[in-house]
């Protein structure tokens, strides 16, 4: 009977802790609430600009964001937005009102995914167009979620030294 019990314990150590790996799924907000967040957080802020019928956007869904390291990072660094660019729900910005799809136009997005970054505040940071692989995404939120944009480090110096020196972006 002890042996069964120690079993049982054992298999359910086990698949709690395989549960306990397993990344949870990012936190995505509408833009008034996550730029309200961010504000309140100090942290700065990745919008992720999509449409419906976007392959690349599906795509960065299923191999980029759903990453654990990738997700742990910005889960404890970003604010996350998701912005459908064909959408017709009101957001505001910089005491404007505008729609999803007149708001991405306002951050001249013209291809599908882009990637925005913004202070805290709401100021633009940068737009990134196009999918970016995990590998490469991972160092583009290194490089502005600890600084170095801030600092003025270009950004293929930053590569480099990454790139010479993995551990350090944990």
């Amino acid at each position: 009977m002890k042996r069964i019990f120690f079993v049982t314990i054992m298999l359910v150590g086990l698949s709690s802790a395989s549960v306990a790996s397993e990344p949870k799924p990012l936190t995505w907000r509408a833009w008034d609430a996550g730029l309200r967040e961010a504000s309140g957080a100090k942290r700065p802020i990745l919008v992720d600009v999509y449409t419906n019928w976007c392959g690349w956007c599906k795509r960065m869904d299923r191999d980029v964001y759903s990453r654990a390291d990738v997700q742990d990072y910005l889960s404890r660094r970003f604010v996350l937005i998701k912005l459908n660019a064909e959408a017709p729900d009101a957001a505001a910005y910089e005491g404007q009102v505008y729609t999803s799809r007149s708001l991405a136009a306002r951050f001249r997005v013209s291809g599908f995914p882009t990637t925005i970054f913004l202070r805290p505040g709401g100021e633009h940071v940068a737009n990134v167009p196009g999918y970016i692989p995990a590998e490469r995404f991972l160092l583009l939120l290194h490089y502005i979620g600890d600084g170095h944009l801030d600092r003025g480090v270009p950004f293929d110096d930053y590569v480099k030294s990454a790139s010479a020196a993995p551990e350090d972006r944990k």
